[in-house]
């Protein structure tokens, strides 16, 4: 890709087609023509370029006007509708789309065939192209065109210059880039984790260490109901996983608490009722009552009549054969 404008510097062949370009059909006939020759050679004088006082350039004035009436219009007319017609898909492949510009309009024009005219043709494809892109990335929302010139490898005083921004704002977008870029890296090492995984499983890993959606599908090559059914898989494990836990809390809570008063027997009963008694003995507080027999390991179904129903503590107790 072109990293900079077209060379400001052109050749005099070009200069002189550029001359021709803007003739009108008066200026062309044969008793006036070396008037035109004169008036032309003038102008090129003055765009740096001894051409009235040189014999060589004077003579090659000469050869192109005679070539450009055997023709009956510019060479640049037809090199110029031949650049027209080709596209910014046309102009990616700078070189292969010079070649089919020098053959296509040589075959009317052979000097253009010549190899000093190559280079030329190049820098003038190369320009045409990096327009094009140029428009392309102005017709694009937010950065997108900004980093469609970056990774065109279009030189920052171009971007800067063409769209219109100032240097740090092309900074903060090459930054925001390298950025995706890294992110692009991390998920490829991600999937290289998981790569002899199924569809589902390597989607849930990517998922699992956050990463965004459409890079997923981009990069682990699968489409949304991939994801769709991932995230159904996760929301299925998750809600095992809760049950699971739910059951565990409970199991450790009934634990904690001791059997029921139907799961004691009488023996069982009038043991716990008496190291109860001891506990209150040291504290009528219930706080630190239900404190020291959880440490304990009292049942809390006797706790909990022991602190607030003490008759129906002893009733128990008489029940049991206390």
């Amino acid at each position: 890709m072109t990293t900079g404008e077209a060379t400001k510097k052109k050749p005099l062949w070009l200069l002189m087609e550029e001359e021709f370009l803007a003739l009108e059909s008066q200026d062309l006939p044969a008793e006036g023509l070396e008037a035109t020759i004169q008036r032309i050679a003038g102008n090129l004088d003055g765009k740096g370029y001894n051409v009235s006082k040189h014999g060589g350039h004077l003579v090659q004035l000469r050869f192109a006007v005679d070539d450009m009436r055997k023709v009956g219009h510019p060479l640049m007319k037809d090199f110029n509708d031949a650049m027209g017609v080709f596209t910014l898909d046309d102009l990616m492949d700078a070189y292969a789309a010079t070649d089919k510009l020098i053959n296509d309009v040589g075959a009317t024009w052979p000097k253009l065939k010549r190899s000093e005219c190559r280079p030329v043709v190049i820098g003038i494809v190369e320009q045409r192209k990096l327009d094009l892109i140029v428009e392309k990335a102005r017709s694009l929302p937010g950065d997108e065109g900004i980093e469609l010139l970056i990774n065109e490898n279009v030189a920052p005083g171009v971007i800067t210059n063409r769209m219109e921004i100032t240097a740090e704002k092309l900074k903060e977008v090459n930054i925001a880039m390298e950025k995706r870029r890294a992110e692009r890296e991390r998920v490829k090492t991600l999937l290289a984790a998981v790569q002899d995984k199924s569809d589902v499983e390597k989607v849930k890993h990517l998922i699992e260490n956050n990463v965004a959606e459409p890079l997923i599908i981009e990069l682990a090559g699968v489409d949304q109901s991939a994801i769709d059914g991932a995230n159904k898989a996760m929301e299925e494990e998750l809600k095992e996983k809760q049950r699971l836990a739910e059951e565990e809390a409970a199991r450790k809570k009934a634990e904690a608490e001791g059997p029921s008063l139907d799961a004691m027997s009488p023996d069982e009963i009038l043991g716990h009722i008496e190291a109860i008694r001891e506990i209150m003995e040291f504290s009528d507080v219930e706080k630190e009552i239900r404190t020291m027999c959880e440490q304990s390991a009292l049942p809390k179904a006797l706790v909990d009549i022991a602190v607030s129903d003490p008759a129906k503590l002893d009733a128990l107790e008489k029940e049991a054969g206390g």
